[in-house]
C-alpha cells in the first residue's frame, strides 16, 4: 500500500465525491417529485395518466440503468439532441429512481385508512387539502424506510454514470487503475469515500424511521 500516493490522490477523490453527491442529490430530489406525481395518479386512478404512470414504472424498473444512460448519451445525438454526461446521469437516475419512489409512496398511500380520507372530505376539505394535510403526512411516514433504501440505492447507482465519462468516484478509480496501475490504493480510497457518503445518510434514515414510528396518527 503506497500511502504517499494515497495522500496525493485525496484532493482528486474529494472533487469526485462532490460531483457524486451533486449527481445523487439532484437525482434523488427529482425522483421523489416524479414518485409523488406517479403514485398519486395511480392511487387516485386518474384516467389515462394512471396507465401511462404504470407503463413508465414497468419500463423503468425492467431496463438497466446502463442501457438508459447509453440511450441518452449515445442514442439521442443521432437525432440531434446532445446532452452533457452529467445531465444524462441526472435524467437516468431520475427515470430509474422515480419508479421506485412511486411504488414506495404508493404503498404508504394505500396504508392510510380510507375512513380518514372520507372524514376529511365530510368536514369540507377538498381532495387536495385532504391529500396535503391528512394522507401525505401519514403516507410519507410509513414509506420512510422504503424511500430511505431507495436513496441509498440511487447513490450507489451513481457509480454506473462513470460509463458515460462523468468524473465521479468510480470513473476516477478506474482512471487511476488504468493510467497509474495503483489498483489497491484506488479501490481502498473508493471504498472509504463511498462509506463517507453512505454511512451518515444511513444513520440519518434510521433516525427518521424511528421518529416516524413514534409519530401518533389517528386510526
Amino acid at each position: 500500500m503506497n500511502w504517499e500516493f494515497i495522500i496525493e490522490a485525496l484532493p482528486r477523490y474529494v472533487d469526485a465525491t462532490i460531483l457524486t453527491l451533486e449527481l445523487g442529490a439532484i437525482g434523488i430530489i427529482l425522483s421523489v417529485v416524479v414518485g409523488l406525481i406517479c403514485s398519486n395518479l395511480i392511487f387516485y386512478k386518474v384516467r389515462i395518466l394512471k396507465t401511462i404512470s404504470k407503463a413508465y414504472i414497468e419500463m423503468s424498473r425492467n431496463t438497466p440503468l446502463l442501457i438508459q444512460l447509453f440511450f441518452l448519451f449515445y442514442g439521442l445525438p443521432k437525432i440531434g439532441i446532445k446532452l452533457s454526461g452529467f445531465t444524462c446521469g441526472v435524467i437516468g437516475l431520475t427515470f430509474l429512481g422515480g419508479s421506485y419512489m412511486a411504488e414506495a409512496i404508493r404503498g404508504g398511500l394505500e396504508a392510510v385508512s380510507k375512513g380518514q380520507i372520507e372524514s376529511g372530505l365530510s368536514i369540507g376539505l377538498t381532495r387536495f387539502q385532504t391529500l396535503r394535510y391528512i394522507v401525505l403526512p401519514q403516507a410519507i411516514s410509513i414509506a420512510i424506510p422504503s424511500i430511505g433504501a431507495n436513496c441509498l440505492f440511487l447513490l450507489k447507482e451513481t457509480s454506473i454514470v462513470g460509463a458515460i465519462a462523468v468524473a465521479d468516484l468510480m470513473f476516477l478509480a478506474k482512471d487511476i487503475i488504468g493510467m497509474e496501475y495503483k489498483t489497491i490504493e484506488a479501490l481502498f480510497l473508493l471504498v472509504i469515500f463511498y462509506l463517507i457518503i453512505l454511512l451518515p445518510i444511513s444513520v440519518l434514515i434510521s433516525c427518521l424511521e424511528k421518529k416516524g414510528r413514534s409519530a401518533k396518527y389517528g386510526d
